[in-house]
């Protein structure tokens, strides 16, 4: 397939002309300028949302069974997979930084999709080969193994050569697909931008029902089938989704690059001008006023810089435009936003974690011989974001909109806002029912009994997985929107990446958090708050913390939100 100038989005192509009917800064697959009614819009969005939903079919179903694999033929102890599913899943959370970069600086989005889609493919196809190598039987195994494992060594490396393959595809795919979905709507058309927060809605939709096809198929495949198979079908899968985006050029618009160096090279050198002209500034203030003459003639270009702006390198001064000082601004206004949204992140690491270790103490028999899995519970947050974000974009929006005038009905930091508060009362509501099955065990004598089924439906758990997928249709997608939207354009990718990374860093808060608890709350030999035995333990100790860091972080949050000074692109931000 020809595609000018590498799709070049992406694509240093040639000025557009400037119709009615014309996307400015955009061209088509052929490097032309982009017809509006030819291209773009929902039209190209339905094929990016197609390979979307297949990749993240795919990655839940390797990352939601994972555990069994690795407990199971992989004969892995528990403390051993549980340590490898943490590094690979914090892992495939931080990669993406590493993929937009890729994406922004140097291939474009396009083409980094195609690059990561194939690597993805590649790890899904040995993942399922390394399925079919057995597994050396129990009395083969080395008893008291250092590593945990009984498999054969070369199964084992190439399962794990396999696996952070899919995380590298994972890494490059992720960003780039949402990135250049959005870019197919126009922010300076006022109904396109109207599509596009309706895009970021309704892409989480899909992305939700996907995840739901996946928990109820393929992990009944894998546990009671074939793993195989259960690798197998996501390799299709990706193939599927990879010729659906092909199947979408045609439509595309693909950006036009407005600055010829990367957007983190010109970024990076107002932060160093910045950085060297604070330093010069402190040595003059201890010095009393005066400084060397070397320092001297540093400390007058330096405040040249900020002022004309300048910036230094090696060779000299190179001129740095108000544009790049105003990126660089764009980007670090995001910083109090990112880390004051750590605590959600947090908050939402339990659901896979401790809310599942609740169900499995209750009673979750359904019907005569069918007790429901703790985990299979998940499903009611993506449950609630499938009822709910319809309501949401369909309802709420335009009865909001009619009242703010904002296109997205209320900011974005409004949305993302309202999700944070939504998850202080989903670990309220967690803390209250952990005390109630804490209560029940004790008034029918279990406390020393780990392995006993409370007497309390596993319905109990309800609201909180109920409340936490409300959380997610505000702050989830609401961070999406905001730092797509809110970073340089050329910074796209890295913006979602960012987003991402709040999860992935989240994750890894939220387990030295349990680390720090645990060793403290465990000393002369009390139970800690994660005792084995919960009915010994006090999770509900622990949620009444989470609640505090949240209302913590949800004041900051605020307090920040309201000094944010919105970056205009979308002209109705406030």
């Amino acid at each position: 397939m020809a595609i000018s100038g590498e799709v070049s989005s992406e694509l240093e192509a040639p000025l557009v002309v400037d119709t009615d009917d014309t996307v400015n800064g955009a061209v088509d697959y052929k490097g032309r300028p982009s017809i509006r009614s030819q291209s773009g819009s929902w039209r190209s969005a339905r094929f990016i949302i197609g390979v979307e939903v297949a990749e993240r079919a795919a990655f839940y179903g390797i990352e939601g069974n994972l555990i069994s694999f690795l407990t199971g033929p992989l004969k892995q102890s528990t403390v051993a997979a549980a340590e490898n599913v943490n590094i690979w899943s914090g892992a495939s959370s931080l990669l993406p930084l590493f993929g937009a970069f890729v994406a922004d600086s140097y291939l474009g989005r396009y083409r980094t999709i195609i690059i990561a889609s194939i690597i993805y493919i590649l790890g899904l196809g040995l993942l399922t080969i390394s399925a079919m190598l057995p597994s050396l039987t129990d009395s083969e195994c080395q008893v008291g193994s250092k590593s945990g494992s009984c498999s054969t060594e070369s199964q084992v490396i190439l399962f794990f050569i396999s696996l952070y393959l899919v995380a590298i595809g994972q890494g490059g795919h992720k960003p780039c697909v949402q990135a250049f979905g959005a870019d197919q709507f126009d922010e300076q058309h006022p109904k396109e931008l109207k599509d596009r927060s309706s895009f970021f809605n309704w892409w989480y939709f899909t992305m939700c029902a996907g995840i739901m096809g996946t928990m109820l198929i393929l992990n009944y495949i894998q546990d009671n089938l074939s793993w195989v198979i259960g690798f197998g079908i996501p390799c299709v899968l990706m193939i599927i989704g990879l010729l659906v985006f092909f199947l979408g050029t045609w439509t595309y618009r693909f950006n036009i690059k407005g600055h010829g160096k990367s957007p983190f090279l010109r970024i990076g050198r107002v932060f160093v001008t910045a950085a060297r002209n604070w330093q010069v500034r402190g040595i003059q203030e201890e010095t009393g006023g005066t400084l060397p003459p070397q320092s001297s003639q540093q400390f007058n270009f330096l405040n040249k810089a900020l002022l004309a702006p300048d910036c230094s390198t090696k060779e000299g001064e190179v001129p740095c435009s108000i544009m790049d000082v105003e990126e660089a601004k764009a980007v670090l206004r995001l910083v109090p936003i990112w880390a004051t949204t750590l605590p959600f992140a947090i908050v939402y690491a339990q659901a896979a974690t401790f809310f599942t270790k609740q169900g499995f103490t209750l009673d979750r028999n359904i019907f005569p011989g069918f007790d429901i899995p703790p985990a299979s519970l998940q499903m009611l947050i993506t449950l609630a974001i499938v009822v709910i974000s319809p309501i949401y974009d369909r309802i709420f929006v335009p009865m909001a909109r009619a009242i703010t005038g904002q296109h997205s009905g209320i900011t974005l930091l409004q949305r993302i806002g309202t999700g944070i508060f939504i998850s202080i009362f989903t670990v309220i509501c967690a803390a209250l029912v952990e005390i109630k099955r804490l209560q029940t065990a004790k008034e029918f004598g279990l406390v020393d009994q780990p392995d006993a089924t409370i007497p309390m439906s596993v319905w109990w758990l309800i609201p909180q997985y109920l409340l936490l997928g409300a959380a997610e249709v505000f702050t989830m997608v609401g961070l999406q929107e905001f730092f797509y939207d809110q970073v340089p354009d050329e910074l796209r990718s890295m913006g979602l990446a960012l987003y991402l990374s709040i999860f992935g860093v989240g994750s890894f808060l939220s387990g030295f958090l349990i680390s720090i608890i645990e060793e403290v709350t465990s000393r002369d030999g009390h139970d800690s708050w994660f005792a084995n035995n919960l009915n010994k333990a006090h999770l509900d100790y622990f949620y009444w913390l989470l609640a505090a860091i949240s209302v913590i972080g949800f004041t900051l949050f605020i307090s920040f939100a309201k000094s944010y000074v919105y970056n205009n692109k979308g002209k109705s931000q406030g």
